[in-house]
């Protein structure tokens, strides 16, 4: 929480952070609406979904020489795609406040790969679905729920005297 908020802390009176809520004070509306921008600012994760979908591409160029190969099965590219490639793309996004946006981004990335993987483009017209079967890969957005739920299991699990349930 103090590495989110480090950017509106002031002296003890101006900005407080409680367990879960943090307090905005100012003297004018308007500094109090600044402070509230910043903080809006730091939670948005446009960053940091770029920064993964970008991680992802670097993990694909090094292994398109078995992704990409047409002597490799499919199955076989779907497989180690699932090892490799998607653990980068999807790495930590359990406490991301995720937009619809921010999964249409990760879903087309990941569907430009798995075109790729099979040899096909968007003017072969082969619906997204069905490279998916081709492939084995599940969709993106179930990737992400189930992330988050197992963290959702995880922080439930916790005793209910831990500061972070």
């Amino acid at each position: 929480m103090d590495t989110l908020t480090h950017h509106i802390q002031g002296e003890v009176p101006w900005g407080m952070l409680f367990a879960d809520d943090i307090v905005l004070i100012d003297e004018t509306r308007g500094g109090v609406d600044e402070r509230l921008e910043v903080w809006r600012q730091t939670l948005e994760i446009y960053e940091d979904v770029t920064h993964r979908i970008g991680a992802g591409w670097m993990k694909w160029r090094l292994t398109s020489g078995i992704l990409c190969d047409k002597k490799v099965l499919r199955g076989l590219k779907g497989k180690f795609y699932r090892a490799v490639v998607r653990p980068t793309i999807l790495y930590r996004p359990e406490y991301w406040p995720v937009k619809l946006a921010h999964i249409q981004k990760m879903k087309v990335a990941e569907m430009r790969m798995l075109r790729c993987m099979c040899g096909h483009t968007r003017l072969d017209k082969i619906r997204n679905e069905d490279i998916r079967a081709r492939v084995g890969v599940a969709p993106m957005e179930d990737k992400m729920r189930e992330l988050r739920l197992r963290w959702f299991r995880h922080v439930q699990r916790r005793s209910l005297d831990a500061p972070v349930r």
